[in-house]
């Protein structure tokens, strides 16, 4: 399920030619060729549920974490697509002037830039970000990583938005369990995988998400048989994640 959609062909931001970009740009190329147009759009009633379901599960983890509210919470979301999440944060008592986002392809970029005026939009490399350390009581990201062709890159962008979060801040994750079986360049990231990104911090799990292919079946007939079945765990693929900021570590960028 998308964090974010938009058709096109996928041009990349100016960054630095490395061939872990390229191979994130070929595989949204294929995706885009390949998936129908509207599989992923927000009218289809398994979109909605899988949104719906999405943010219960996240929302819970920040209510409980005490993050609400959110009204003067500065928030990043690293690979924000269209920006969705972004949406969603607003919906959820966040201000247009404190939310930000940075995603590698333009056309992702313009698209959320048209919906979501006064929010800073990025088109750039999240090992890279282009804000100064600890700036954000919240970084997010859905389903970023597991689009992240190699286990570096991961580490990567993890320091990063640890060195962008304040002290006392906290991480949002949200993405795929498990690889893909039809989509090789989906890696899936156990809870361990998380754990070794974020060394030192404290992290609440929650397992999320219906089996994709059972929640476009059940939820565009019914609701209520798609939230049973997802009650049961071994139907869920996705982990969401509430990550405090570690302690100080040398590890981390200055």
């Amino acid at each position: 399920m998308p964090s974010g959609s938009a058709r096109g062909s996928y041009t990349g931001c100016i960054v630095d030619p490395v061939p872990e970009h390229e191979r994130i740009l070929a595989e949204y190329r294929s995706r885009a060729e390949t998936i129908p147009a509207d599989r992923y759009a927000w009218q289809r009633e398994e979109i909605q549920y899988w949104q719906a379901s999405t943010g219960r599960v996240c929302a819970r983890l920040l209510r409980q974490s005490g993050a609400f509210p959110l009204t003067n919470s500065r928030i990043a979301d690293i690979g924000c697509g269209t920006g969705n999440w972004l949406l969603e944060f607003l919906q959820w008592g966040a201000r247009a002037q404190n939310l930000h986002g940075i995603d590698l392809i333009e056309e992702r970029i313009a698209a959320a830039r048209e919906r979501l005026p006064g929010v800073d939009l990025r088109c750039g490399d999240a090992t890279k970000l282009p804000w100064a350390s600890g700036s954000f009581d919240l970084v997010t990201q859905f389903t970023a990583f597991s689009s992240m062709p190699d286990g570096s890159m991961q580490h990567e962008v993890a320091l990063e938005m640890q060195r962008v979060l304040r002290p006392g801040g906290r991480i949002l994750w949200y993405d795929c369990g498990y690889s893909n079986p039809l989509r090789r360049a989906v890696r899936g990231l156990r809870r361990d995988d998380v754990r070794d990104l974020f060394p030192g911090s404290a992290i609440r799990f929650a397992s999320a998400t219906l089996v994709p292919a059972l929640c476009r079946a059940l939820a565009r007939r019914s609701w209520v048989a798609a939230a049973a079945l997802e009650s049961l765990p071994f139907a869920r693929t996705h982990i969401a994640a509430l990550i405090n900021s570690p302690e100080p570590n040398s590890s981390l960028r200055a």
